[in-house]
């Protein structure tokens, strides 16, 4: 008998430690512009995302290249439009556009094709890779994050993001609309280099309602994920 629970536990001990790996939801970057007119049936769909979908943690990155065609998008932001073309080299693009979603960091779709984009989430949340644990907590004026050890090289950065906008167009493609956008990205921010080793960081928030962390690969895969203040979505 004592045989027989010994193999049990050796047999049970990969499920349990399994059961034991924390959850990181799936993250979902939408890149976007409120001059583009193929961009609001995308916004809706990362706007869904936000609200029903737990396993997600969707975000959009509002680009700049729009900005001189008519509208000037008052989110978009130069470290969103630099994060899409660092997407473009990794992924050996020819170029960039809106609306353009990438998942977890290692595919990319057409924003508002929604069919391919669950299907893409899916297998996504189906082959994410075991990263360390990663802890994000925020108190009056500073954050503070803690990667635990694991094997690699990643960068861990630090976003500020907005629940929903919603906002009359004056001008551009979009001109008379009003958009309802969620989790809109306000700062970007790079709070370190993770090398495998257990790594603490103590900074300020960046801009934005809520806080989340990416510990992402040189690769462009997403190790690990973090939200400060409750679920990523909505």
């Amino acid at each position: 008998m004592r045989r027989l629970a010994l193999l049990a536990a050796i047999l049970l001990a990969p499920l349990a430690a399994a059961a034991q790996q924390p959850h990181r939801p799936v993250v979902v970057e939408l890149f976007t512009s409120q001059g583009c007119s193929s961009c609001p049936p995308a916004d809706a769909f990362l706007a869904d995302l936000a609200r029903t979908r737990a396993d997600v943690l969707p975000l959009g990155f509002h680009v700049t290249y729009w900005n001189g065609l008519g509208w000037r998008d008052p989110f978009s932001l130069d470290a969103a439009t630099a994060r899409q073309r660092h997407y473009a080299a990794l992924f050996a693009a020819d170029g960039i556009y809106t609306p353009q979603m990438v998942i977890d960091g290692r595919r990319d779709v057409v924003g508002s094709d929604r069919a391919t984009g669950l299907a893409a989430i899916r297998a996504a949340a189906g082959k994410a890779p075991a990263g360390p644990e990663l802890r994000l907590s925020q108190q009056a004026g500073s954050v503070t994050l803690d990667a635990g050890a694991g094997r690699g090289r990643a960068t861990l950065w630090l976003i500020g993001y907005d629940h929903e906008h919603r906002t009359a167009i004056g001008r551009g493609e979009n001109s008379g609309r009003t958009l309802l956008e969620a989790n809109i990205v306000r700062g970007i921010v790079e709070a370190g280099v993770w090398t495998g080793g257990p790594l603490h960081v103590s900074l300020p928030p960046p801009q934005g309602e809520r806080v989340v962390a990416i510990l992402q690969a040189n690769d462009g895969s997403i190790l690990a994920a973090a939200v400060a203040g409750g679920p990523p979505a909505g």
